[in-house]
């Protein structure tokens, strides 16, 4: 393995070093800390014994297993998709070849928190469980490893509803690892869950700091955009999104959305399309674009709504799980609010990420003016 390093001034675009590293493969994490502490020194930086501790760190001494976690985190950052599940596979390969390896079992447990969050499992009891247990044991292996607090705090926020909780796991999790990416990003989406939206936006901008080209990062800065009702700027913050990867199936989701918001359905249906190739739905996107064509945009969304309802049927009865605002959408698009009403308390009482997002999302906007919203939310919205 050869590894060529240089440190330039930024400000002047001046070499401050340069380095080469021929290794064994077996010597990576050796190679990591020779050139983080190589920058140390020509930087003059003082490092504490903690740091210096940081520095030298080696989270396994399995090469094999480090390989598996970080194929793990290849499809973690890929977001959802058909090969989302990969990521597990790759964490529980790691964690079996090294049981002593904290980072594979945080790896396990974002997997089981954001698959819980998001729908993707049912929200059941033993999902939380297990998401929890990997933190634990991640913490078990190494106290000071902040990365484990995301998946807790998703455990307190979403199955727990504790609040409180959750945002004291942030805090101490960005306190061990102020540079985790990942956890700002997930900060930030839970402060716009309860409407602090200035806090949300730094945070993001925190997460996109060291990786400004992440579009999962970019995606979720245009997200917010969205759910603050700022249409043009999460257009802008989308479209630069796209030309980092026009491969993310939500990507293309939220721009319909905010296509329809602004009045643009031809743009709006282009999108959804592209959206529902993506996950493999070649029939639903050709059902809304030619009902689109031949009927216009209203009628367009209530034949795919119509549809998804039958899909659902389908899913529930091979015993899939179909969380309940996706029917929640459905009857919306149909006009039956009745039916909308009912899979709303459902979902509030779903306890996954979706019965906060209900509450700021402007997809349901159409709902908020009816009593019956204001009575469910007061009712059964987290705390």
């Amino acid at each position: 393995m050869r590894v060529n390093v240089q440190l330039i001034n930024a400000q002047t675009d001046s070499h401050l070093w340069a380095d080469t590293y021929d290794r064994k493969l077996t010597d990576l994490f050796a190679v990591e800390t020779e050139i983080a502490t190589k920058i140390a020194d020509t930087l003059q930086a003082k490092l504490t014994g903690s740091e210096k501790q940081a520095i030298a760190a080696r989270p396994t001494e399995n090469s094999e297993a480090h390989e598996l976690y970080l194929r793990g985190r290849f499809y973690w950052n890929k977001g959802l998709g058909p090969e989302f599940d990969k990521s597990r596979q790759y964490y529980q390969q790691a964690v079996e070849l090294d049981p002593n390896y904290a980072l594979a079992y945080v790896g396990l447990a974002d997997f089981y928190g954001f698959a819980f969050a998001v729908g993707l499992l049912p929200p059941e009891e033993k999902w939380a469980k297990m998401e929890e247990y990997m933190a634990n044991k991640a913490l078990e292996l190494d106290p000071t490893l902040g990365e484990a607090y995301n998946p807790l705090a998703a455990a307190k926020l979403y199955y727990h509803r504790d609040w409180p909780a959750a945002e004291r796991d942030f805090r101490r999790g960005l306190e061990l690892s102020p540079n985790f990416a990942e956890m700002h990003a997930h900060y930030s989406i839970c402060l716009l869950l309860f409407s602090r939206n200035q806090e949300a936006f730094a945070e993001m901008q925190r997460a996109l700091n060291p990786d400004p080209l992440s579009p999962r990062f970019g995606f979720w800065l245009g997200w917010l955009h969205f759910f603050t009702r700022q249409y043009d700027a999460a257009l802008k913050q989308f479209g630069k999104t796209l030309e980092l990867d026009s491969n993310l199936p939500i990507l293309h989701e939220y721009l319909g959305y905010t296509y329809e918001k602004k009045q643009m359905h031809k743009e709006a249906i282009a999108e959804w399309s592209k959206g529902l190739r993506l996950i493999g739905a070649d029939e639903d996107a050709s059902l809304l674009e030619r009902t689109y064509t031949e009927s216009g945009f209203d009628a367009a969304l209530r034949a795919l709504a119509q549809k998804r309802l039958e899909t659902f049927k389908e899913k529930t009865g091979r015993g899939e799980y179909v969380p309940a605002h996706e029917y929640v959408v459905a009857y919306m698009r149909l006009d039956d609010k009745e039916q909308a009403f009912a899979w709303l308390a459902k979902a509030f009482a779903e306890r996954n990420r979706f019965a906060f997002e209900i509450t700021v999302n402007p997809i349901f906007d159409s709902l908020r003016s009816d009593p019956r919203f204001e009575k469910i939310v007061t009712s059964l919205a987290p705390k």
